[in-house]
């Protein structure tokens, strides 16, 4: 396992741990700390592979990646990227990106919102935390929400607050085709 460092414009690959530490050495707007020096062996040593981080000053960096890389040229050109593991294969897709997928059907969505309420002993009006849900035929995620905001805009005051459909104000699952299977 190699490791690509790199400081603005200066860069290398080493594929010892003293080595990135001598690189960083020489540059004189780092100090080299015995914590410093600590975390960046133990990240060297450690199974994780994203790329990693430390902060020089206030917005400046530099970031150290683990690579299969043997030269500068294959890192240079991804010849050397990791495999994903089995886990990472694995992990379920976040519901921003599930949230525009075509997928024709019927769909629950939930929606948490401010709803405005009178309160007739006052004659004044407030915000109450509500929650809609509903079952709508649609052809995403997304049209499941418009379809539920459009509905909710007619039903209550214009002044209520309808969260983003990417917010975690709004969830919503996918029920299946026909409508037989949302009855079930």
């Amino acid at each position: 396992m190699n490791l690509y460092l790199r400081y603005f414009d200066r860069e290398t690959l080493v594929s010892t741990v003293d080595e990135a530490l001598d690189f960083l050495r020489s540059i004189e707007e780092i100090e080299m700390t015995p914590l410093l020096e600590a975390d960046i062996r133990e990240y060297a040593e450690s199974d994780i592979y994203y790329p990693k981080r430390y902060k020089v000053h206030p917005r400046v960096y530099f970031i150290i990646i683990k690579t299969d890389a043997a030269t500068m040229q294959d890192f240079k050109e991804k010849k050397a990227v990791h495999p994903i593991n089995e886990m990472e294969a694995k992990a379920p897709v976040p519901a921003l990106v599930r949230l525009n997928e075509l997928r024709e059907g019927w769909y629950e969505g939930v929606v948490d919102f401010k709803r405005v309420l009178l309160i007739p002993a006052t004659g004044k009006f407030q915000y109450r935390d509500t929650q809609f849900v509903a079952r709508v035929k649609a052809s995403s995620g997304m049209e499941c929400y418009e379809r539920i905001i459009d509905h909710l805009r007619d039903k209550v005051d214009e002044r209520s607050q309808f969260p983003s459909a990417k917010g975690k104000n709004f969830k919503f699952r996918y029920l299946g085709k026909a409508k037989d299977q949302v009855n079930e």
